[in-house]
């Protein structure tokens, strides 16, 4: 740029900055809101990568920022995570349960106290198969998970021995709906064996076995569709990784912490107070 140019510049930014009663040089400056805005943005892009269904409270522990500040930026540039889930609403539809309801006056306070069990269908290659769980009420930890082509007796049977198997004990309660595979002689026989006494949601109040209700609708928000795994032998390792991901990685609003983590903590706390 030739001098005379140069100088030409300068004198009508002097202008203009005496016109609108500045400093020249303001008319220089670039607010540094901007761009820490733009790097917390380009941090939260990133972090969906790894953690698509993550909102505003999980990103801020997992970057360590005020979660009003992500959210105000997350408002600022319209951006949000990839996985948003709707919300579900049930029915009041009440019936008097045959085994009662034990979590009504019961609030667990440490590990295997109560367990949580239920199942739910996944549609693959045009028939459903079911992938039935047992939690951990208190650290909110899938401990034991198995896959049947039939909702069956068994199935609940299978996931609780590998749910016993895993923790090397038994719960004093075990929560579940009144699904007839819960309901049956034969899985009720199982509890009684293992000292364990049964309880069930009342019909239509499926959000009393909240445990199990989040999990599941977080699973299948998350997992995404089944159909592009190409046998049911990937679909199947998919769901072990995703199921050690939501136990080991992923972070729950109520913990603060992904459940095995928790879980360890209160071990430690534990052997602390011995």
């Amino acid at each position: 740029m030739a001098r005379d140019d140069l100088s030409h510049m300068q004198e009508n930014r002097a202008a203009l900055a005496r016109s609108l009663g500045i400093s020249r040089r303001s008319l220089y400056y670039v607010p540094k809101l901007k761009k820490k805005d733009e790097a917390l943005r380009d941090l939260l892009l990133s972090a969906w990568k790894e953690h698509p269904a993550y909102g505003h409270k999980r990103l801020a522990m997992h970057l360590l920022v005020s979660k009003n500040r992500i959210l105000r930026v997350m408002r600022k540039y319209k951006i949000y995570p990839a996985l948003r889930r709707k919300r579900r609403i049930y029915g009041q539809k009440t019936i008097i349960a045959p085994v009662p309801n034990r979590l009504k006056d019961i609030k667990a306070t440490k590990p295997n106290q109560i367990w949580v069990g239920d199942f739910t269908y996944l549609w693959y290659k045009g028939r459903y198969i079911y992938l039935a769980t047992v939690l951990d009420m208190y650290t909110r930890e899938v401990i034991g998970w198995q896959i049947g082509l039939h909702h069956t007796t068994r199935l609940v049977i299978d996931v609780l021995e590998e749910a016993k198997r895993k923790r090397g004990c038994t719960p004093n309660i075990f929560h579940s709906d009144q699904g007839s595979e819960y309901a049956a002689t034969l899985c009720r026989e199982w509890l009684t064996k293992h000292g364990i006494l049964p309880s069930h949601s009342p019909k239509g109040k499926p959000w009393i076995n909240g445990r199990q209700e989040s999990f599941f609708n977080t699973f299948k928000f998350e997992f995404g569709k089944t159909s592009i795994y190409p046998t049911i032998e990937k679909l199947i390792e998919a769901i072990g990784k995703y199921i050690h991901y939501y136990n080991s990685e992923r972070i729950h609003s109520a913990l603060k912490t992904s459940p095995k983590k928790f879980c360890a903590k209160q071990k430690e706390g534990d052997i602390q107070r011995i």
